[in-house]
């Protein structure tokens, strides 16, 4: 399997490249030249098979030999020592959790994969692996504890300041180590744009191995495919069409499911969910692609007004409106329509929604109202406890917070605050190189 740049399908390169250099040096995304096909056989077979054996061979179709099976296989258990959870929440509709790992977010399943991946590749190199990170929220801390304390790698993570929940930052920001904060005076595209700009900085990649473990990072995004099977393998329902609500911010967890769909997956459509953020559901509306200033909303992770992702769901379709219409449907919510189903799904069936699921919940039921014979999986993809403060507010409810996150809380933070200017990035990341031992050339 090679890879190529959504700017231009002319060179191809090899998974660990595209890997370790997570942008493409046009600026694109990297794409694999073709989506592998799933036998339907093994969706069938997939009841049978575990989180990590569906996981293992998916990895296999998209990573081939460059990864031999054994050391995959060993990347595949350290990665995933938690599994997705499908609970039903009303009759044909069925919460997809995600949020079982060690920092309680969807996150952790692409950020360990890609650790793993990334250490894997880098052992054999003399550059030090800098890892650049832009968050919105929960990729931060999920990155940051994925890549802990691993040989020869540093991880900045860059996150909007006021723009990410209390117990967001303090997840991210008291890990010290090998993992250093970075809070920028702007907003998460700011920060996206950052991060772009710093893989074409000529300083920085002569002395820095750059990546990113972005979901524009492919290794990032091929693992977000696994859970989209597995929800298939645990539901009774197949008899019914199948619809997936995606709660959607920089939208690479709906394209891994797009990616899942073109496998082979049998879904019928996806449903983009968004906050006011919903330059892609006007897309698809519109059929124009308008990129703006982000808003802040209590769905925080997924407050982007320029989503990187959305080159990839391009490329996919082939820059076809039509065709992307016909497997997805977009819609969006406001933080009060937001509240009140995270209410009325706690009062009528006792669920709690964290912000981003409660959108994902209202895509779906919004899809329903007008395909009623539908079976439903809207994603959790967030630990409410993360929001407790929002959810508290509209449950009226003390919701005790799981020890991993109220253990973060007493910790001191430790950010560098930026302004939102790349010099300004640049100069932090030449003292941090400064205070580690390198020099830039």
């Amino acid at each position: 399997m090679r890879y190529y740049s959504t700017n231009s399908k002319l060179e191809l390169t090899t998974f660990r490249e595209a890997v370790i250099q997570g942008l493409p040096p046009d600026n694109g995304l990297f794409m694999p030249e073709y989506i592998p096909a799933i036998p339907p056989e093994f969706f069938k077979a997939s009841r049978q098979l575990s989180f990590k054996e569906i996981s293992l061979h998916i990895a296999q179709a998209f990573i081939e030999d460059e990864i031999p099976a054994t050391e995959l296989r060993r990347i595949v258990d350290d990665a995933f020592n938690f599994e997705p959870k499908l609970i039903q929440v009303q009759p044909h509709i069925y919460s997809l959790e995600l949020f079982h790992g060690p920092t309680l977010a969807f996150k952790d399943f692409g950020a360990r994969f890609m650790a793993q991946v990334m250490a894997y590749f880098a052992a054999d190199s003399e550059k030090t692996l800098t890892i650049l990170v832009a968050t919105s929220g929960d990729t931060g801390s999920a990155v940051g504890n994925a890549f802990m304390n691993l040989p020869n790698v540093q991880v900045m993570l860059l996150y909007p300041s006021g723009g990410v929940s209390r117990i967001q930052e303090q997840q991210l920001t008291t890990l010290g180590g090998n993992i250093h904060a970075l809070e920028v005076e702007g907003v998460f595209d700011d920060c996206q744009r950052l991060v772009k700009q710093a893989f074409l900085d000529t300083d920085l990649n002569q002395s820095w191995m750059l990546s990113s473990a972005n979901s524009i990072n492919i290794a990032r995004l091929i693992p977000q495919t696994f859970y989209y099977i597995h929800a298939y393998a645990l539901l009774n329902e197949t008899e019914r069409q199948i619809i997936i609500s995606v709660p959607s911010g920089n939208f690479g967890n709906l394209t891994a499911g797009l990616f899942a769909k073109s496998m082979g997956l049998p879904v019928s459509k996806f449903v983009a969910a968004t906050n006011i953020n919903d330059v892609v559901p006007t897309y698809l509306a519109s059929g124009e692609f308008v990129p703006r200033a982000s808003l802040p909303t209590i769905s925080n992770a997924m407050d982007v007004g320029n989503p990187s992702n959305f080159a990839r769901m391009l490329n996919l379709y082939d820059n076809d409106l039509d065709a992307m219409r016909a497997d997805i449907y977009g819609c969006s919510f406001t933080d009060e329509q937001t509240r009140q189903a995270m209410a009325e799904v706690f009062h009528n069936q006792g669920y709690v929604l964290d912000p981003h699921g409660a959108v994902s919940y209202l895509g779906l039921k919004s899809y329903k109202q007008q395909h009623p014979d539908i079976t439903g999986i809207f994603l959790e993809t967030a630990h409410p406890g993360k929001f407790h403060e929002t959810v508290e507010s509209v449950t009226n409810q003390h919701l005790k917070l799981p020890p991993r996150l109220a253990a973060c809380l007493d910790r001191p933070k430790k950010a560098t605050r930026i302004s939102a200017d790349f010099g300004s990035l640049k100069r932090v990341l030449m003292e941090i190189t400064s205070n580690l031992g390198f020099s830039f050339s």
